[in-house]
C-alpha cells in the first residue's frame, strides 16, 4: 500500500510533468500560430495547455474539445499545428481502447482536411500529423502495460513474502508439537516410574497404613491421572499415521553414533570436553543433542568438511559451541529454509537456554548454546556475549 507520503511526492512529482509539457507546448503552439493573428494564438494557446492539466482528470472530454476545435481550423483552411500536438499529448492520456480512438480522431481530421482542402491533405507532411496521434496513443499503452505488470510483480512478490512467513510459523508451530511430545515422552517416563515405586511402597508399608497408605495412594492417583491427561492431550497432537516408535530418547549419550554417523561421510568433528561430563536433566540433554545435531548437520553442507565441537560442562550450565570455516560460494548459492535455526531457537527456549548463531569474525560460523542446568536460570546477557 501507497503511504501518504509517497502519494503526495508523487503528486507532486505529476504536476511537475505537466507543468513542464505545458510549457513546451505552450511555447510551441505560440510560435506557430503567431502569423495567424493575436486573438487566435491565445485562444489556441488557451486551449493547449488547459487540455494538459484536464487529460488526466477528464482524458476523454478533454481529447473530443481538442478534436473539435482542430477541426474548426482546418475547416477554416487554417488547420493548427498547436492543437494536433495537444491531440497527441491528450490521447497518450486515454485509459481503454486508445488505438480506436487514435483511429476515429485521425479518421475525422483526415476526412475534414480532405473536404475543406483536397490539395493540401493529400501529401506526405499531413501523415506527420497522424503519426504523432498514434505515437501518444502507443507511448501511452506502452506506459501504463508496464505499470500493470510491475504492479502484478509487486503484488506476487508481496503474496510470496506472505507464503513465506506463513510456512514459516507452520514450521515453528510444527516444531513446537515435535518438542510437545518429546517433552511427554520425557515426563510421561518419570510419572511412570513414581508410580510404580509409589505403588510398591503401598504394599511394602503396610504395616502402618494410617500413616502412609493414604499419602502413596493419593500419589499413585494423581500420577495415573497426570499420565491420562498427558496421553489425552498428546493424542490429539500426534498424527494418526505416525508409527510409535521403542527408540530411546535422543540425548548427549547418542554423541558418538551421531559423529560416527558424520565420519562415514566423510565429514571430520573434532570433539572437545571440559568439566565433568554428568547426567543432565532430560528435557537439557534432548534439546543439546537436536542443537549439536542440527548445527553440524548445517556445517556439514555449508562448510569446507570439518567442524570443532566443544562441551562445557560447568557448575549451573552445560554450554555448546559448533564452529566450522565459512566457504563463500556455498554459503551464497545455500537452498536451505532457514527453519533448522528457528528449530534449534525452539529447543533451546524450551530448556530455559539461550542460543546464538552467526560469524564470528574470524571466517568462522559459529552456533552457540548455553543450556541451564536444573534449579539454575540462564544470564542471558552473560549468554549473549
Amino acid at each position: 500500500m501507497m503511504t501518504e507520503v509517497e502519494a503526495w511526492a508523487r503528486r507532486r512529482q505529476t504536476l511537475l510533468w505537466d507543468l513542464l509539457i505545458a510549457v513546451l507546448l505552450g511555447w510551441a503552439t505560440i510560435k506557430l500560430e503567431e502569423a495567424q493573428g493575436e486573438r487566435r494564438y491565445v485562444l489556441l494557446t488557451t486551449i493547449a495547455v488547459v487540455a494538459v492539466f484536464a487529460r488526466r482528470r477528464w482524458p476523454l472530454p478533454t481529447l473530443a474539445v481538442v478534436t473539435v476545435a482542430t477541426l474548426v481550423t482546418i475547416a477554416v483552411k487554417a488547420p493548427s499545428g498547436g492543437l494536433l500536438l495537444a491531440a497527441g499529448v491528450v490521447m497518450y492520456a486515454v485509459p481503454f481502447r486508445p488505438r480506436e480512438y487514435a483511429c476515429a480522431v485521425s479518421a475525422a481530421i483526415f476526412v475534414t482536411g480532405l473536404i475543406a482542402d483536397t490539395h493540401s491533405w493529400w501529401n506526405i507532411q499531413s501523415l506527420a500529423a497522424f503519426s504523432w496521434i498514434f505515437g501518444g496513443a502507443g507511448l501511452g499503452l506502452g506506459v501504463r502495460s508496464r505499470r500493470a505488470y510491475i504492479l502484478e510483480v509487486t503484488e506476487r512478490a508481496r503474496q510470496a513474502e506472505q507464503t513465506r512467513e506463513e510456512e514459516a510459523r507452520r514450521r515453528v508451530m510444527d516444531e513446537r508439537l515435535r518438542i510437545a511430545r518429546e517433552l511427554h515422552d520425557v515426563v510421561a517416563h518419570h510419572i511412570a516410574v513414581i508410580s510404580v515405586q509409589a505403588g510398591a511402597a503401598g504394599h511394602v508399608l503396610q504395616k502402618h497404613p494410617e500413616q502412609v497408605w493414604p499419602v502413596l495412594g493419593h500419589i499413585r492417583d494423581a500420577a495415573d491421572t497426570v499420565l491420562r491427561e498427558i496421553q489425552s492431550v498428546i493424542g490429539v497432537l500426534r498424527d494418526p499415521d505416525e508409527a510409535d516408535t521403542t527408540e530411546p530418547t535422543s540425548g548427549l549419550d547418542r554423541l558418538p553414533d551421531l559423529l560416527s554417523g558424520l565420519g562415514t561421510a566423510g565429514f571430520r568433528v573434532r570433539l572437545s570436553r571440559n568439566g565433568e561430563p554428568r547426567a543432565l536433566p532430560a528435557m537439557t540433554d534432548l534439546a543439546a543433542y537436536r542443537i549439536v545435531q542440527e548445527a553440524l548437520t548445517n556445517a556439514h553442507r555449508y562448510g569446507d568438511g570439518s567442524a570443532f565441537l566443544d562441551i562445557s560442562y560447568e557448575s549451573h550450565a552445560i554450554t555448546l559451541d559448533v564452529t566450522n570455516t565459512i566457504v563463500p560460494y556455498r554459503v551464497n548459492t545455500r537452498s536451505g529454509s532457514g527453519f533448522g535455526q528457528i528449530g534449534m531457537r525452539e529447543r533451546a527456549a524450551a530448556a530455559h537456554g539461550t542460543l546464538t548463531t552467526g560469524p564470528d569474525g574470524d571466517g568462522r560460523y559459529r552456533v552457540h548454546a548455553v543450556l541451564p542446568l536444573k534449579g539454575h536460570t540462564v544470564d542471558h546477557s552473560r549468554a549473549a556475549r
